[in-house]
Order: structure tokens, then sequence, then C-alpha cells
């Protein structure tokens, strides 16, 4: 009796090789950490093999051996803290790789949420996905490694903002535990200068260490505040301020990728949610995806529209709402992210050259 030794592709062991002939597309679905990669490999429609355990530098060394195996290698992980340093190695080696959206893998509710299980549906979507159904991941985009630099020194000065928020609390909060209480910037000069000399020695001596590093994560505050402020570019609409402009470009990167308007207000996040269901329809909060910060910039931008643009016309439509005293703070929300979304919309059709500031009844500032 004649044995049969040929063997499917996902019967091999880890160690061994497949020929090529046997193997056309190699998917694989990574769970990202620190000090360890998840993966869960299929190759071409079997089953998914189980999960593989590896270090990064073990898993670049594996990795490379999957693109001699295939023709055509795939791969993808959620977006996080790792960036997209993974992603441009996976590139450079060959293999087509797709950072995609975080979301809750455990769609059936099971309750069941482990490194293997997410991998395992990273794997499974990214299947669907190569197969032609798109809407299996949703992908982000990465951005070029200019883009991404560029984005650095604005996200480096809102960190220390943040930072030296938390250090002028500290500094009042101590003081608070001693029956004084102070408000405002006490650690400038002359602030400072009035509350030492009413403040016992030791606790004065404490203090000036927590201000001595408020005043220098301060002074590179202005500094970075300075760089992104130089450069702007000139021409900008009255009450649009160089820092917001440069800020809200950077996070953006490159207006030229947003196709239509719809994209645009998705990317900012300031889009309501729906609930539909028969006859029933509901628009709910924001649905906040997409750029936090873009999103944040573009907020602070309508509020200071108000003042400087009263006759842009998503201003002049809810301007009187607005500065009454008595709207409800809720409808006062409501407004305002209306005008984010539709200012949004706008900056990037000027970006675009679609058209005009004054098409748009915006004054550029003399």
């Amino acid at each position: 009796m004649k044995t049969n030794h040929s063997r499917s592709p996902n019967s091999q062991n880890r160690g061994e090789s497949v020929s090529v002939t046997q193997v056309n597309v190699v998917k694989l679905g990574l769970d990202v950490h620190a000090d360890s990669i998840r993966v869960v490999r299929q190759l071409d429609h079997a089953t998914p093999q189980p999960a593989q355990k590896f270090s990064p530098a073990q898993f670049l060394e594996w990795a490379q051996k999957q693109v001699r195996l295939a023709p055509k290698v795939y791969s993808c992980y959620e977006a996080g803290p790792f960036g997209y340093g993974l992603h441009r190695q996976l590139a450079d080696l060959g293999i087509e790789n797709l950072v995609v959206r975080p979301q809750n893998w455990d769609e059936l509710g099971k309750q069941v949420k482990t490194d293997k299980t997410d991998a395992l549906a990273l794997c499974q979507r990214l299947d669907r996905y190569v197969q032609g159904n798109r809407k299996a991941l949703a992908v982000m985009r990465v951005p070029t490694p200019a883009e991404e630099a560029a984005r650095w020194p604005s996200r480096q000065r809102e960190q220390l903002l943040r930072e030296r928020k938390r250090l002028e609390a500290q500094g009042r909060s101590l003081l608070l535990t001693q029956g004084l209480r102070v408000k405002g910037r006490w650690w400038q000069q002359k602030n400072w200068q009035m509350l030492a000399a009413r403040l016992p020695v030791a606790l004065a001596a404490t203090l000036a260490i927590t201000r001595e590093i408020v005043q220098l994560v301060h002074e590179k505050v202005e500094m970075l505040t300075t760089e992104l402020e130089a450069a702007a570019a000139s021409g900008r609409a009255k009450g649009v301020g160089a820092l917001t402009t440069e800020v809200i470009g950077r996070e953006v990167g490159n207006w030229q990728r947003l196709t239509n308007r719809r994209q645009v207000a998705s990317y900012t996040g300031l889009c309501p949610s729906v609930y539909a269901s028969g006859h029933r329809l509901v628009n709910g909060s924001i649905t906040k995806h997409g750029n936090p910060r873009l999103r944040a910039a573009l907020i602070e931008l309508a509020w200071r529209l108000v003042n400087w643009q009263p006759h842009y016309p998503p201003v002049a439509k809810w301007r009187v709402l607005l500065l009454d005293k008595k709207t409800p703070t809720g409808r006062k929300k409501r407004a305002i992210v209306a005008i984010g979304r539709h200012l949004a919309i706008d900056l990037w059709r000027l970006a675009t050259g679609r058209c005009r500031a004054e098409q748009l009844q915006l004054v550029i500032a003399g």
C-alpha cells in the first residue's frame, strides 16, 4: 500500500518551511506589546494556525522567512502607543502591512479577551479584507516620516502645558494644606515675591523647588510656541491665530488626501452619532472618532470666530444664541460643534484651492 506523504500547508510544524509552490498568500494577525508580539498565521485559505509568541527581534527575523515562503505576505495590527515603527519595518521587508483602528474584537460577547483571541480576530478580518471586503477592517492612514516629525513640536508643547498645569496645582494644593488659598500663576516673579514673604521658611523652600521646575517648563512652552507661530503662513483670516493655524495644519498633515467634505467632517469626529431602527431616528452626541487634537483646536477656534468673524455664515447663524446668557449650555455646545465642523470643511476648501476666503465671507487680517 502506497503511503501519501503530501501534507497541507497548515499541517506543517512551526519550524518547518513550506514549498513556495504550495503557498500563494500568507496573512498575519499581530497583537503587539512592548516586549512581545502574538502572531496568528493563515496560509492561503486554510484554517488559521495557533498563536505564536515572539520577542520583537525574533518576530522580524521570523517575518523575513514568511516573505521567502510566499509571493505575497499581508499583516495587520492595531494603532496604539507603538506608532508606525513596526509598520515601516515590515514594509522594508516587503510585507504589505495595515494599521487598523482599535476595537473590541469579542463580537459574540463571550467575555474572553486575550492576546491570542485578538490576534486570531485580526487574522480572520485580514483574510476577508484581502479577498475584497474593504469594510472588514478600518484601516488607518500612516503619515509619512516628515508628517509625523512635524507633529512632534506641537504635541510636545501640549504635553508640557499639561505638566505645567499639574505642577501649578501641586503648589496650590501644598499651600492649601497650610490654610493659604492662591489663584492664578503663583510662581511668577511678582506674585512669588508677595507670597514668599508670608510663608514659613520651610514651606517657602519646598515650594521654591516646585517653582523652579514650573519656570523651566514654562520657558520650553514659550520657546515651542514661538517656533510654531514663526512657521505659520501669512494671509490668515482674522481671529485665526498663527499657533492654531500651525497646529491644525500639522495634525491634518496633507489636506489633499481628503477628497470630499464628508471625509473632512468624519476626520474631525464632530459628526453626530446616529441610532436608526424602523421609523425611529435619533441623533446622539458627536462620535469623537478621528483626531482629538484637531477637534480641540477647531472648537477653540470656533469660539474665537464668534467674536472676530460675526459675518461668517456658520457664526451668523448661531451667534445670537451663543451670546445669549439665557441659552442652556447644552444648546451652546451643539451650536459651537456645528460651527467647528463647518469650519473644518472651509479650511479644507481653502487649503486645497477650492475657493478663496472672500467667497466664504471670511475677513483676512490686516
